[in-house]
């Protein structure tokens, strides 16, 4: 690479996929990934610049910054937040074991479940931003429709154990 990246500046890492150079010195990018959250790379190594941005720190604040990368990482994808899985389930498989033990065993990664499941809670939260903002719906509707979210995310609360941060666990109606 012939020049630093900016902060702000959009790349396509070919392990970490899509992100945000959020930091940078001499020596490394500090990169907010879309599916792995924050991760530092060498500036020597190999990825796709999107869209670069220049280098000009003294004029940008670190709020700015971080508007700018919500921005940017809910343009590129369904998630709303960068959710990281927990650090004993990185790169883990999850097996699924039928009864029948002539039927053979399903593996799926277990990043790849949790991504799936981090769109579900988002698309979830999504839905009662909707029902929340509706116009046509009674209020009594929205209640309802509320509290069937709520038993759904409560359904949900099994697969906690993924989330690294407990902040972004799901809450059933104990958990408001």
């Amino acid at each position: 690479m012939d020049r630093i990246l900016g902060i702000g500046s959009r790349i396509n890492h070919p392990e970490h996929g899509k992100g945000v150079v959020t930091n940078v010195d001499s020596k490394m990018y500090w990169v907010t990934f879309i599916e792995h959250g924050l991760e530092t790379i060498s500036v020597d190594e190999e990825f796709e610049v999107i869209e670069a941005s220049d280098d000009d720190l003294d004029t940008v604040s670190f709020y700015e910054v971080e508007r700018s990368l919500r921005d940017l990482l809910k343009k590129w994808s369904d998630v709303s937040e960068i959710v990281p899985i927990a650090d004993k389930y990185k790169g883990g498989i999850m097996v699924l074991k039928p009864k029948d033990p002539n039927l053979s065993d399903k593996e799926i990664p277990i990043n790849t479940f949790f991504h799936k499941i981090v769109m579900l809670r988002d698309r979830l939260r999504v839905m009662e931003q909707k029902i929340n903002s509706s116009k046509v719906l009674e209020e009594q509707d929205k209640i309802d429709l509320q509290q069937y979210i709520t038993r759904c995310y409560g359904s949900l609360t099994t697969f906690n154990v993924l989330f690294k941060n407990p902040s972004q666990q799901f809450k059933g109606e104990g958990g408001k």
